[in-house]
């Protein structure tokens, strides 16, 4: 389940933790889908819906998924604590550290950080 909400004047739809695993590209579609027919510039998706292997770049989970997101010009947000994963994985924290410098996919702890990165920005 998901909702529509604006932050900051930028529409986001912000998916619920529990619901369908995030494990692939038919799924980001499924995402990007619903984010388009809203009208959403943002999907911000809870940690808890990625299947573990979108945190392993070996796999090449997350690099699909995000181009997907990309390639439909809807911003995606992966929202909560990714820290077991980051600490476990170097590539995965510089993979992170580099996203979050662009403007198209952010790794964020909390509503809090999301709604600071809207803030004044062109988003």
């Amino acid at each position: 389940m998901s909702t529509l909400q604006t932050i900051n004047d930028v529409s986001v739809l912000v998916y619920e933790a529990e619901g369908e695993v995030i494990a692939g590209e038919r799924e980001a579609l499924d995402c990007i889908g619903d984010a388009g027919y809203q009208g959403a510039r943002w999907a911000v998706i809870p940690v808890e819906r990625f299947d573990e292997s979108f945190f392993q770049l070996s796999t090449r989970v997350a690099g699909a998924i995000i181009q997907k997101f990309v390639q439909y010009r809807v911003g995606i947000v992966v929202l909560g604590d990714i820290s077991r994963h980051t600490q476990a994985s170097p590539p995965l924290r510089d993979f992170v550290r580099e996203c979050n410098r662009g403007t198209q996919t952010w790794f964020l702890a909390d509503a809090a950080e999301l709604h600071e990165r809207l803030a004044g920005s062109a988003a």
